[in-house]
C-alpha cells in the first residue's frame, strides 16, 4: 500500500504540465536519435547527457527516462527497415523483421515492435515499481564493507560479460579507475594525477567520459567502417495496422518475452542480449510453424522486441535501488545522477522520492506517449533514415563537442572529451569494451571512499570483509566471475588436447 501511495504520489509530479512537457521531449527526442542508423541507446543518452545539465533534478530525469524508453523504441525500426541494428539487443529483431520488410510487411514488423514495447515496457515499469522498494530494503541491512563487495561486483560483472576478452575488459577497467583518480584526494587533500593542471583538479568529469568514448568515439568507429554505398530501404506498403491473425500470433510472445526480459535484466550480468536471444528460442520452440522462423515470423519480432524493453526497465531496479549498473547505458545513466550530486541507492528514496517515484510514473506516461507517436507516425521516423551519413556522423561530432564545452565553458573540457574519444575509436578497433571504462570512472572512487570506511570503522582490520557474511558473498561471486571463465577455458583446451587433432586420444589410432 505504502508503495502505490507512493507512486500515487509520482504521478503528481510526472503529470505537471511542466514535467509533461519534458517527458514528451524525452521520448519525441529519444525515438528520433534511436533511429538513426549505427546509433543505439547508449550513444543517444550520453549525446543528449548535456542537454539535460541545467534542468531541475526531477524534469531532467523524467526527460531522461523519456529518452531512454525512447531510444529503445527508436533502435527496432533501423533493426527491421535497414537491417542495422544499433545495439546488440535488437540484432535479433532484425533476422525476422527484416525479412518481413523484404515481403512487403514491415509496417506489421513495426506495429508488433512498437506494441509489444508498450505491452512490455508497461509490465515491467509496473514490476519495477514493486521490485525497487524490496531491494532497497535489502540495501539498508549493508554496511561499508557490503557497499564494496558490492561495487566490486559491479565491476567485475561488467568486466566479464561485456566483451569477448576478459584481459581485454580488465584493461578496459584499468583505464576507467585510473581516470576516476584524477583529482584531489577527499581523505588527504592531495593532488593526483592533475600534472599541473588547475582543471582537472576537481577531477574528470564522468559526462565528458561518456560522451567522448560512446559519442565521438563511436561515430569516429562508425564513419571509418561506411563505404559509401546506397543502404536498400524498404517501403512500408499496403496496410499499416495487424491483421487479426498478426494479433492471435503476437499478444503471446509479447507476454514471454516480457516474462523473461524483467528478471534477467535486473541481474547483474543479465543485459538485453541474453533475454533476446532466450525469447527468440523459445518462440520458435513453441511456434506451430517454425520453419518460418528466419523467414519473416512476427513472433520472432514480437517476443525479442518485448524482452529487449522489458529488460531496459529491469537495469533500472539495480540502479535505482542499489546504484548498481548493469549495462552500457545504465552507466551512462549513474552518470547523469553524479552530474547533478545524486546517488542512487537506498538513501534517494528517502532523501529525493519526487524525483525516484516521479522519474516511474513517467515512465507509465512516457509508454503510452511512445505509443502514440510510433504507431500513427511511423512514416516520419522512416525518412529519418535517409539523412546522407557524413551529415549525420558531422552533426554528433559537432553536437558532442558543443554539450562537452557548455558543461563548464572549459577548453580543457573539450581536449579530454577528443582525447578520449580518440582512445574510445582505437578501443573499438582493438575490441576493447568500453562499458568498463566508464563504470570504472564512476564506481571506482565511490568504491575507494566505502573501502577506506570500512577499514577506518575496523580500526584497519582487512578481515572485516570476509568476516561479513554478506560482503564475503558478494567477493566470493566476484572472484568466480573472474576466474571461472579461465578454468573453464583451462579445462576446454586440456579436453582439446587430450583428444588430439583427429578427435582420438593419445596411444590410439583410428580405424580406417
Amino acid at each position: 500500500m505504502e508503495t502505490l501511495t507512493a507512486l500515487g504520489h509520482g504521478f503528481l509530479v510526472a503529470l505537471t504540465p511542466y514535467n509533461l512537457l519534458w517527458s514528451a521531449v524525452g521520448v519525441t527526442v529519444g525515438t528520433a536519435v534511436g533511429v538513426l542508423p549505427g546509433i543505439g541507446p547508449a550513444l543517444t543518452v550520453a549525446l543528449l547527457l548535456p542537454v539535460t545539465y541545467h534542468l531541475e533534478p526531477t524534469s531532467a530525469f523524467i526527460m531522461f527516462g523519456g529518452i531512454y524508453y525512447g531510444a529503445m523504441y527508436g533502435g527496432s525500426t533501423t533493426s527491421i527497415l535497414l537491417n542495422a541494428p544499433g545495439e546488440s539487443g535488437s540484432i535479433v529483431t532484425a533476422i525476422d523483421g527484416h525479412a518481413m520488410a523484404r515481403q512487403g510487411r514491415g509496417a506489421q514488423a513495426l506495429a508488433t515492435a512498437a506494441i509489444g514495447s508498450f505491452v512490455a515496457g508497461t509490465i515491467a515499469t509496473a514490476a519495477l515499481t514493486f521490485v525497487a522498494p524490496l531491494m532497497v530494503k535489502l540495501a539498508l541491512l549493508f554496511g561499508p564493507a557490503e557497499y564494496f563487495a558490492l561495487m566490486i561486483l559491479a565491476l567485475t560483472t561488467v568486466t566479464a560479460v561485456l566483451g569477448d576478452s576478459l584481459a581485454r575488459g580488465l584493461a578496459s577497467l584499468f583505464l576507467g579507475l585510473a581516470l576516476g583518480l584524477v583529482g584531489i584526494d577527499m581523505q588527504t587533500g592531495q593532488a593526483r594525477l592533475a600534472f599541473g593542471v588547475p582543471e582537472l583538479l576537481d577531477g574528470i568529469d564522468t559526462v565528458v567520459v561518456a560522451v567522448g568514448l560512446f559519442a565521438v568515439g563511436e561515430t569516429l568507429y562508425v564513419a571509418s567502417r561506411f563505404r559509401y554505398e546506397t543502404e536498400e530501404i524498404y517501403a512500408l506498403k499496403g496496410s499499416k495496422w495487424m491483421s487479426r491473425e498478426d494479433w492471435s500470433r503476437s499478444w503471446k510472445p509479447w507476454l514471454r518475452g516480457t516474462l523473461l526480459g524483467f528478471p534477467i535484466g535486473a541481474l547483474p550480468a543479465g543485459g538485453s542480449e541474453i533475454p533476446t536471444f532466450l525469447s527468440y528460442l523459445v518462440e520458435k520452440r513453441l511456434a506451430k510453424k517454425p520453419e518460418e522462423f528466419g523467414q519473416g515470423a512476427i513472433e520472432a519480432v514480437a517476443g525479442p522486441e518485448a524482452a529487449n524493453n522489458a529488460s531496459a526497465a529491469g537495469v533500472l531496479a539495480p540502479l535505482l535501488s542499489l546504484g548498481l549498473p548493469t549495462s552500457a547505458t545504465a552507466a551512462i545513466m549513474l552518470a547523469a545522477f553524479q552530474q547533478d550530486g545524486l546517488q542512487p541507492g537506498p538513501s534517494l528514496f528517502d532523501d529525493k522520492p519526487e524525483l525516484v517515484w516521479g522519474m516511474i510514473a513517467s515512465l507509465y506516461v512516457g509508454n503510452v506517449l511512445l505509443l502514440m507517436l510510433n504507431l500513427p507516425m511511423v512514416g516520419m521516423w522512416v525518412r529519418l533514415l535517409v539523412i546522407p551519413r557524413p551529415w549525420l556522423y558531422g552533426g554528433i561530432l559537432v553536437f558532442s563537442s558543443l554539450g562537452a564545452y557548455t558543461l563548464n565553458n572549459n577548453v580543457v573540457d573539450l581536449v579530454i572529451l577528443w582525447v578520449i574519444g580518440l582512445v574510445g575509436f582505437g578501443m573499438r578497433v582493438l575490441n576493447v569494451p568500453v562499458a568498463p571504462c566508464v563504470v570504472g570512472l564512476i564506481l571506482g572512487p565511490l568504491a575507494e571512499q566505502q573501502f577506506r570506511r570500512a577499514l577506518a570503522i575496523s580500526q584497519g582490520d582487512a578481515s572485516v570483509f570476509l568476516t561479513h557474511p554478506i560482503s564475503a558473498g558478494l567477493l566470493a561471486v566476484a572472484l568466480l566471475l573472474v576466474v571461472g571463465p579461465m578454468l573453464l577455458r583451462r579445462r576446454r583446451a586440456a579436453g582439446d588436447a587430450a583428444g588430439g587433432p583427429s578427435g582420438t586420444t593419445p596411444g590410439t589410432t583410428s580405424a580406417v
